[in-house]
């Protein structure tokens, strides 16, 4: 596909502006209220809801062996997220910080009866008819989903911890993305159903209950105007992670159709056909 194709393919996926407008910078402090709306204004313009891939995803435009792609690369970031979480308990002196943190681990990772949310990523490639020990292994994975998670993964252990609870508050945007992607890929995909989509049903009452708590954190501590440019910073950071991997597979899967060497194609690793 030529590079006019191309733009012309995500010009139909999605209405995304000619330029982004720039990211707030304060020079001088916010109130906790304006930080507020400057962190929420990061998500608004720079969120990966706004992805082509994503409108594609949602709206029953992509086949199933590219939602396969997106459920396998999708993998690498929900299996590090708890990895993400102990590198920031990890540094943490804060104690009732880290009893607050702490559930986000086993959300994911599972305690006792629940499962976590890993497994139910799991049983959402099963049900793609992905091959499990393939997908967990993450050998098809995509070179830039994996440098992508990796660098959000370094980004938490290596900078401030105010700035590693910041970037986790992609989260105050998440229940929206989730809710439009149960509606959309049920109403428009014969292969999903209720069980493959626990995973997001599941999110919309963990993500909020996460987010509030991140947000009043970095609200409370980012008190100087260095500070709350950190912050914005680091919540930018981890829209870009989130956005380069819908970039990857986009390039990969959809246009102009380049998966990296190594990387999934479709007829591999898949069950039940």
């Amino acid at each position: 596909m030529s590079a006019q194709a191309t733009v012309r393919v995500l010009a139909e996926a999605a209405d995304l502006p000619a330029d982004f407008p720039p990211l707030p910078a304060p020079q001088e402090p916010l109130s906790p209220e304006g930080l507020e709306a400057a962190l929420r204004a990061v998500g608004a313009t720079r969120y990966h809801n706004l992805h082509p891939f994503h409108r594609l995803l949602h709206s029953g435009r992509l086949n199933r062996d590219q939602v396969r792609a997106w459920a396998l690369n999708r993998y690498c970031y929900q299996s590090a997220i708890p990895r993400k979480d102990a590198a920031l308990m990890a540094r943490c002196d804060d104690r009732e910080l880290r009893r607050e943190w702490l559930h986000r681990i086993t959300d994911h990772d599972g305690f006792g009866a629940d499962t976590g949310g890993i497994e139910r990523w799991l049983v959402l490639t099963d049900g793609l008819g992905l091959d499990r020990d393939y997908v967990v292994s993450r050998e098809g994975a995509l070179p830039a989903t994996r440098f992508a998670v990796e660098a959000y993964v370094r980004f938490v252990a290596e900078n401030t911890l105010l700035e590693a609870v910041a970037s986790s508050l992609t989260e105050l945007f998440a229940p929206g993305i989730h809710a439009e992607r149960i509606s959309g890929m049920l109403e428009h995909y014969d292969f999903i159903n209720e069980t493959v989509v626990a995973y997001f049903r599941r999110r919309l009452d963990q993500a909020p209950k996460d987010a509030d708590f991140a947000l009043e954190y970095v609200k409370q501590h980012a008190r100087t105007a260095a500070e709350q440019r950190a912050v914005i910073r680091a919540l930018t950071f981890k829209t870009e992670v989130l956005w380069a991997q819908l970039d990857a597979l986009y390039l990969a899967y959809v246009a102009p159709g380049w998966p990296a060497p190594g990387a999934w194609r479709p007829g591999v690793a898949i069950v039940g056909e």
